[in-house]
């Protein structure tokens, strides 16, 4: 058979697999087109699937303390069904609902919002031929086979491959690699091409890649992979995977068991304790009365149903069932104020945890840097000038902003050099413009471009482009008269000075030089001419603005910072140093490629010294992230490219950049809507608030829970079996929990959270000044309370030593002392009153909390088993109650008395 046949049988044969054979100068049919889009998809990537609402709620009611109230739910309506505390269950059940139903809306309000983001950047067109014509089509339309036309300018819309002309792409957002990379035409025979199966085939410089940008040049092209099935969706695809675990739900996990553990101890003791009571110390311990009631099985019974009953109600009462509710308000006005600082929250837990991160990976451009060059300053033989003004004030410079905008015009691509001249220019008027008669645009292998221009009735050649390129041909300069002389060593060295100080501040330096229109045809053909120098411009990326001062807090808040970029290690370590991430000799700028040859035990090893990373590749970030998760570090990644997905899904908190590829921002926690560094320091900011938030709440809740829990323990040996009623503990629970939940999340973020070292990973939530706070107050809380249940001098003052009035009173005191620990708890350290203007929540619950409580005490009546107490009793037991301030205030004295004497040893050790 003839290699002509062979040919012929394999058309057929793919025709008969594919049936999307391309003519190329016609494109595809209509048959074609919906058998491709049947067979291949179309070109979109499904998102990462949504959740149903119902869905995400019932993973919201898996969080390990709503996990507790369920099971206390369960316990109270199984074994107290017949004297079941509704009040108490419908508390709980509330709790369980709302809280989960909060953080759902939360979640799914932040998605919403996740998406109008994408939408913002719109569709974009793509011009197809098929049937022979040229249209203009959302680039979701196209499908494989199509025929496309790719300009300057353009973002890929699939993986194609180039079949007629050439183009300049940079691929970075894929790769890495920030060069722009020349791409040629793959040879075709005749003018039909099988899409699909030319992919394979063709080499790897005929191949263009969606979401990669077209810089230079134009083409014709068929597209061959849509969707999911190019290299930008398999990317897609790979992080459908499961979210990891974050560090407040790993520590809730933890505090979720503790609680439980004190629970049914408590439990177990107060049941053992009412047990005893009834049947020992009620049979005033005769032996034989003893003996007789643990004989008589229906008395047993009923006091161990009783003592169960018992039991499980304290366990109710341990729950801290405002936890989950104040986790979820806390998180989510936290969110709605990120929101309006340019942060974006997709995943609530993201907060919490870009508080705890020890370490962050950063990029450069974008994040570091504006993303936008511009120009710095432009120097000539007259002087330097960093605005235009400057230099079209002086007189022997007018000739340079009109030439620079000519070298311009006709541009539909603007590289990022030309927009910061083009931006430099503006609002200049161009007086005696010179008349443009040709023109020589930018390439590679001569690097510079070049105009043929008339002015004052003369004809000049004009040249703009690398100062290493044109210096070297410069023999003559413009002098301060603006007459051409020598270019002598003195000047050359000041420039060639001038030169090396601006790359050293990461500039990018170019050379704008004349000639006589003679010298044209060299110019144009890449040979060597003699040039007169006029002046060199220096651009470069500057920095964002408070970038220095944002490193700086962030690197004092104990987040170590590296700097990753596919910049040369030069570049990189200039700009680190000018960042502040580079603040010392003690640091290590490694490139990728020796990273790459590095054990991740040297890695390990070199971590924690390591500054900055050049030359990286993506594989490089996730790498990094791994070892740091390894090392027991919480790590933050940023990134917008489509390469930079897997490393923000890895890490423990990704910050996508808004302007950044719709799979980064996928697979981020946060959102930067203004790519600003600056916004990650608030994150970090409002991570330790809320983290601090949570600690002050829990605090509270133990507090008053072994206050209760306490009474509850003691109170049958003492013959006090119920202090305050079912109802009086449901409004108790009330304050503790929803209030109190609602009180502290208010809490504004405070610049001190930022001088404080961050959080370990294997930290527990309950801190030793917690333990100590919660042991000391509670416990004087609780003595208070039995003072007040069996002092009879306190009786006496009081005037009743029984009855509801009585009673009323010591509910009033507890609500009071309930009021005064909130203070405690929310100053641990530090000032009572620190800060307090700061959160209205909490002065306005406390103020509604006090109102309600007098309100309860005089017109309850039965309902709340109260009656009106006098003044000058309710004055007694404010009094009372307020002494748990200065307890506090001198457990705080002392704990800072113990710290500095523990920090003066060390000091005098070292």
């Amino acid at each position: 058979m003839t290699d002509n046949a062979v040919k012929s049988n394999l058309k057929t044969l793919l025709h008969i697999e594919t049936n999307v054979i391309t003519d190329i100068e016609k494109g595809l049919t209509k048959e074609q087109i919906r058998i491709s889009g049947t067979t291949y998809g179309e070109n979109k990537l499904s998102r990462i699937k949504r959740r149903p609402f119902l869905s995400k709620f019932i993973s919201n009611l898996k969080d390990p303390i709503i996990r507790i109230l369920i099971g206390a739910l369960v316990i109270n309506t199984v074994f107290m069904m017949k004297n079941i505390n509704w009040a108490e269950t419908l508390g709980i059940a509330c709790a369980v609902l709302v809280a989960a139903f909060v953080s759902t809306v939360s979640e799914h309000g932040s998605e919403k919002a996740f998406d109008k983001l994408n939408e913002r950047t719109g569709r974009s067109k793509v011009s197809v031929i098929r049937e022979g014509v040229a249209r203009s089509l959302d680039e979701e339309d196209i499908v494989a086979g199509d025929v496309i036309l790719i300009g300057a300018g353009m973002t890929v819309p699939a993986d194609c491959v180039i079949f007629n002309g050439s183009v300049c792409v940079d691929q970075s957002s894929l790769t890495g690699e920030s060069s722009e990379i020349k791409k040629y035409q793959h040879f075709v025979y005749g003018n039909k091409i099988d899409a699909v199966k030319i992919f394979d085939t063709a080499s790897e410089s005929s191949k263009i890649y969606k979401g990669c940008l077209c810089t230079k040049g134009e083409c014709f092209a068929v597209v061959c992979r849509v969707g999911e099935q190019t290299e930008y969706g398999k990317i897609a695809r790979e992080l459908a995977g499961g979210d990891r675990k974050s560090p407040l739900k790993e520590r809730l996990s933890e505090l979720a068991k503790t609680i439980s553990y004190i629970g049914y101890i408590a439990a177990f003791m107060i049941m053992a304790a009412y047990l005893f009571n009834a049947i020992v110390v009620d049979s005033s311990w005769n032996a034989e009365v003893i003996l007789f009631r643990i004989k008589d099985i229906r008395f047993l019974i009923s006091k161990i149903l009783n003592a169960v009953t018992l039991g499980v109600s304290v366990i109710v009462v341990a729950v801290p069932e405002g936890l989950p509710m104040m986790i979820t308000v806390v998180l989510s006005s936290n969110m709605k104020k990120m929101l309006k600082s340019g942060v974006l929250v997709r995943k609530m837990v993201g907060i919490e945890t870009a508080g705890c991160m020890n370490i962050l990976f950063t990029d450069k451009t974008g994040t570091l840097t504006a993303g936008n060059m511009s120009v710095r300053k432009i120097v000539t033989a007259s002087g330097e000038f960093s605005t235009a003004t400057e230099l079209s004030n002086d007189a022997s410079n007018k000739e340079i902003i009109p030439l620079i905008s000519d070298f311009l015009v006709g541009n539909t691509y603007r590289s990022p050099t030309e927009n910061a001249l083009i931006n430099f220019c503006k609002g200049i008027p161009k007086e005696n413009a010179p008349d443009l008669i040709d023109k020589l645009k930018f390439n590679s292998d001569n690097k510079y471009s070049a105009c043929l221009y008339k002015t004052s009735g003369t004809i000049r050649c004009a040249v703009l482009g690398a100062a290493e390129k044109l210096l070297s041909m410069c023999e003559y300069q413009i002098s301060e008269n603006g007459r051409v002389k020598i270019f002598d060593s003195y000047s050359k060295e000041r420039i060639i000075k001038i030169m090396d100080h601006e790359t050293s501040c990461c500039a990018r330096v170019i050379v704008l030089a004349l000639t006589g229109d003679e010298n044209w045809s060299e110019i144009c053909c890449n040979k060597k001419a003699p040039l007169i120098f006029y002046s060199l411009i220096s651009i470069r990326d500057e920095l964002r603005k408070d970038i220095t001062s944002s490193v700086k807090e962030t690197l004092n808040a104990g987040v170590h910072v590296i700097m990753i970029t596919g910049d040369n290690e030069y570049t990189a370590r200039a700009v680190a140093s000018e960042a502040g991430i580079i603040n010392d000799d003690h640091y290590i700028s490694l490139s990728g490629e020796k990273l790459r040859t590095m054990s991740d035990e040297e890695l390990t090893e070199t971590l924690p010294k390591l500054a900055v990373v050049s030359r990286s590749l993506p594989s490089d970030k996730q790498r990094l992230v791994e070892v740091a998760r390894k090392m027991g570090l919480v790590s933050g990644m940023t990134g917008d490219g489509i390469n930079d997905a897997p490393s923000l899904k890895a890490a423990d908190v990704g910050f996508a950049m808004g302007s950044g590829s719709d799979v980064a921002k996928e697979a981020a926690d946060i959102i930067l809507t203004n790519n600003s560094f600056v916004s990650i320091t608030k994150s970090i900011l409002y991570g330790r608030c809320i983290f601090e938030s949570i600690r002050k709440f829990i605090s509270f809740q133990l507090i008053m829970n072994l206050c209760a829990l306490g009474v509850s323990l003691i109170g049958p040996f003492i013959g006090e079996e119920s202090p305050i009623t079912v109802i009086q503990m449901l409004w108790v629970n009330i304050i503790m929990d929803t209030l109190g939940g609602l009180a502290f999340a208010g809490e504004i973020p405070l610049s001190e959270y930022m001088r404080r070292p961050p959080i370990n990973r294997d930290e527990k939530i309950l801190t030793s000044n917690m333990v100590s706070q919660i042991i000391c107050c509670g416990l004087y809380s609780l003595t208070l309370s039995i003072f007040f249940l069996k002092s009879q001098t306190f009786k006496n003052m009081i005037g009743l030593d029984n009855g509801t009035y009585f009673y009323t009173c010591f509910f009033a005191f507890f609500i009071f002392c309930g009021l005064f620990n909130s203070f405690n708890a929310r100053a641990p350290v530090g000032g009572l009153l620190s800060h307090i203007s700061g959160n209205k929540a909490f002065i306005s619950i406390l103020i509604f909390v006090t109102a309600v409580q007098l309100t309860i005490i005089y017109f309850g009546g039965e309902i709340f088993r109260c009656t009106p107490v006098m003044f000058k009793d309710l004055a007694v037991c404010f009094i009372l109650s307020s002494t748990v301030i200065p307890i506090d205030q001198l457990r705080k004295y002392f704990g800072r008395s113990k710290n500095l004497r523990t920090d003066h040893v060390r000091r005098n050790v070292n």
